[in-house]
């Protein structure tokens, strides 16, 4: 049976980010807002946390996962970004995007793509999102919650609950924050491509 914390949007209860962190800690799968769709997620180094997130969204081995970042400093230590990469990163984050870029040595094999060995990174412009992130000290591995056969993420915290509850050990009720998902630019090669279109602009990238 998970556990339902009702979190300030606007001004984040301390107390309670510093318990759901803890779950996260104690290896807790934790659905939680961010700018674009509630996401699911857990720690880095997790793995029965991960092949709980795989069976609950019945994802295969391909599925890339995300690292849901504080700042531009954490994404360095995990992904490989050159000057012109970083620009276009600050210029648009933290926001509704997630950027494909090589993983680094620090992420562990079973979070990159196999034969491409990149990472999907992301910075959320969400108040309770970057509370839990400073709490961790650490990315959260992640995913849009998007249950089998949906289209659409879940945005509804009770329907999550209803549904999830036996699967998941915290849902974090941040109020509504949308059910599209972020635009995907991949920076794998020279020029970024634009994966999927989403809430953020792909203009300034394409």
């Amino acid at each position: 049976m998970s556990q339902f914390f009702q979190i300030h949007e606007q001004n984040p209860q301390q107390r309670l980010v510093h318990q759901a962190v803890e779950i996260i800690r104690q290896g807790g799968v934790v659905v939680y807002p961010t700018d674009s769709a509630y996401a699911i997620g857990c720690r880095i180094g997790d793995k029965q946390s991960m092949d709980k997130i795989r069976t609950i969204r019945q994802l295969d081995k391909k599925h890339n996962f995300t690292l849901v970042c504080r700042d531009l400093s954490e994404i360095s230590t995990y992904a490989q970004i050159d000057n012109t990469q970083y620009r276009l990163l600050k210029a648009h984050t933290p926001g509704p995007y997630t950027f494909i870029l090589k993983a680094t040595r620090e992420v562990p094999k079973r979070l990159m793509h196999a034969k491409r060995k990149t990472i999907g990174i992301r910075i959320p412009d969400n108040i309770i999102a970057q509370a839990l992130l400073e709490e961790l000290g650490e990315p959260l591995m992640s995913s849009t919650l998007i249950l089998p056969g949906e289209e659409l993420p879940m945005t509804d915290p009770y329907e999550i609950r209803q549904v999830l509850e036996h699967q998941l050990d915290l849902i974090i009720d941040g109020g509504f924050c949308g059910f599209e998902a972020t635009t995907v630019i991949d920076f794998e090669e020279d020029v970024p491509y634009v994966v999927r279109t989403g809430l953020g602009d792909p203009v300034p990238f394409e």
